[in-house]
């Protein structure tokens, strides 16, 4: 039997924007900072308390390629595959974040919610190639050395959380 979702967060969210259709976006935003994607439980509530339709909320959050639906680690790891990037070493760099991570082009977060590892086709940083952003921070000049020394730091944060 599913467990009853906990609407408490979402409810938090929903009194900060007026309850109508142009808050969408805000409150869908906010929704994926806290869960880290769009659960599907919210979908049916938010719409309701909204005035909209689910298919209406539901083709918004599918619309906009910043949101998922799928869950995602507590670390989001995008590596960029545009044109510098990838001439300058960033499928390397990908691979060996994927290998030491149990991950593949399908499965892109690991079992414990840790980590997501993401391609982009470009990050805006095109002098800085390769780059990786982690939750939004850019890494310049990456290596796979680079790349496995900042994934140790970010185990080190995890379990530094933990204790």
């Amino acid at each position: 039997m599913k467990k009853a979702f906990d609407f408490s967060v979402v409810d938090k969210i929903l009194e900060k924007y007026p309850l109508h259709e142009r808050s969408t976006i805000a409150i869908l935003q906010d929704i994926q900072e806290h869960y880290h994607y769009l659960p599907e439980d919210i979908f049916p509530y938010v719409a309701k308390k909204i005035h909209v339709g689910v298919a209406r909320l539901y083709g918004v959050a599918t619309f906009y390629e910043n949101f998922s639906l799928e869950p995602k680690g507590k670390y989001v790891i995008r590596c960029c595959d545009g044109t510098a990037c990838h001439v300058r070493g960033s499928i390397p760099i990908l691979n060996k974040l994927r290998s030491e991570l149990g991950l593949s082009e399908t499965k892109k977060t690991t079992d414990d919610l840790s980590f997501t590892v993401e391609t982009v086709s470009c990050l805006g940083a095109c002098g800085l190639a390769p780059v990786l952003t982690v939750n939004g921070k850019t890494y310049p000049a990456m290596t796979p050395e680079k790349a496995m020394d900042l994934l140790k730091e970010l185990r080190e944060e995890l379990k530094k959380e933990e204790a």
